[in-house]
């Protein structure tokens, strides 16, 4: 029950770290699509939200990774697919779920929000890789430093 506890905030966690990540790409989509400011849209949401759910999609993703390969043995590129595969889920699937009505045409609206998630996922993927392995290897260190130290 620890275990299960432990990995549903390691997930709530690279859910926010993703979230956070993605913000700023929802307030950039804001100046471009509201310069004026006429609209009245939290625009980091706009970022945060699908980026809080793609981190948790791929946190999933990483459940079944965990229990047949060790973190270190990941490949950024391999990870960066599956970011990218969650990435294009979460960007596919509001437009899919609901109708837009939009000035725009929906294809062009759901291909470059499914485009732009895409490149997202696959980025923080590989992001949060080489996060979690430059931390391994720091762990790895510390004792060694910590010896040093005392001798």
């Amino acid at each position: 029950m620890k275990q299960l506890f432990k990995r549903l905030r390691a997930t709530v966690f690279m859910g926010a770290a993703w979230a956070l990540a993605w913000a700023p790409i929802g307030v950039l989509a804001g100046l471009m699509i509201d310069p004026d400011g006429s609209m009245d849209e939290m625009w980091f949401l706009v970022g945060a939200y699908p980026g809080f759910i793609a981190g948790v999609l791929f946190s999933v993703a990483l459940w079944g990774a965990r229990g047949y390969l060790r973190l270190e043995a990941l490949s950024v590129k391999r990870m960066g697919a599956w970011g990218a595969v969650v990435g294009l889920a979460v960007g596919v699937s509001p437009f899919m779920l609901g109708s837009a009505n939009a000035s725009v045409p929906l294809w062009l609206l759901a291909g470059g929000f499914a485009a732009a998630t895409t490149l997202l996922g696959a980025a923080s993927a590989a992001g949060s890789l080489r996060l979690a392995q430059h931390a391994i290897a720091q762990e790895r260190l510390a004792p060694v430093t910590e010896m040093r130290e005392l001798s």
